[in-house]
């Protein structure tokens, strides 16, 4: 797994408690790094995400990554993706299809094409951000499809609003969900509520990941 917007390893630490090895991190505020070189000394760290090539990164089968949510969030300025911050999340796009173009070069197809797997955590304010309410989900939804098939159009939710919970399939080789979780029914003692969006560019497998829990 390459972990994108790191932080202080949350995505990793979720990763080795689940047989998964971080193996790459993306991040530049120092005091994070020092935390995750000390609790994860095996995991590589490679700074600024907008001066990455996905390219030469060493490939992995699953890129995670929660954008910064400031220009997102109903407590700020709500810039959305426009935003200086926000808008990191088409850097995220740029490494995946950049990874994903270079392991179809080396001759790799299907299911075996890295990244395989998205997976993008954001605020739910990102539902109702954009010059359009919601528009900003939907640009989300379209660049990341656009990553397996870059003609497809992703409609808005317009007249409703976008839901807590769906999920896009394009054939037997493409799935997209995303689901609205809430921090208190996982073990932490508070309400926090955040966007899980995940996306198999091989299969129809994300179903089970978001939906199909082993218990509440």
């Amino acid at each position: 797994m390459g972990s994108l917007f790191d932080g202080i390893g949350g995505f990793p630490l979720a990763a080795i408690h689940n047989g998964v090895i971080p193996l790459w991190a993306s991040e530049i505020e120092p005091f994070p790094i020092r935390v995750t070189q000390q609790r994860l000394p095996g995991m590589l760290h490679y700074g600024d995400i907008t001066k990455l090539n996905g390219a030469i990164l060493p490939p992995v089968d699953i890129i995670c990554g929660g954008s910064p949510c400031q220009d997102l969030s109903v407590a700020g300025a709500r810039a959305g993706l426009a935003g200086e911050r926000s808008g990191l999340f088409m850097e995220q796009i740029r490494i995946v299809k950049e990874m994903r173009d270079a392991d179809i070069l080396r001759g790799r197809t299907g299911i075996h094409v890295r990244p395989r797997f998205l997976c993008w955590e954001n605020v739910p304010g990102a539902f109702s951000s954009g010059e359009r309410k919601g528009e900003d989900f939907r640009i989300v939804l379209e660049e990341i499809v656009r990553i397996k098939c870059d003609t497809v159009h992703v409609p808005g939710p317009h007249p409703w609003a976008w839901q807590p919970a769906g999920r896009i399939l394009l054939g037997d080789d493409f799935s997209l969900c995303w689901r609205c979780l809430d921090a208190q029914y996982w073990g932490v003692p508070q309400r926090r509520k955040r966007i899980f969006l995940i996306a198999d560019f091989g299969g129809r497998s994300i179903d089970k990941v978001l939906f199909d829990g082993e218990g509440l």
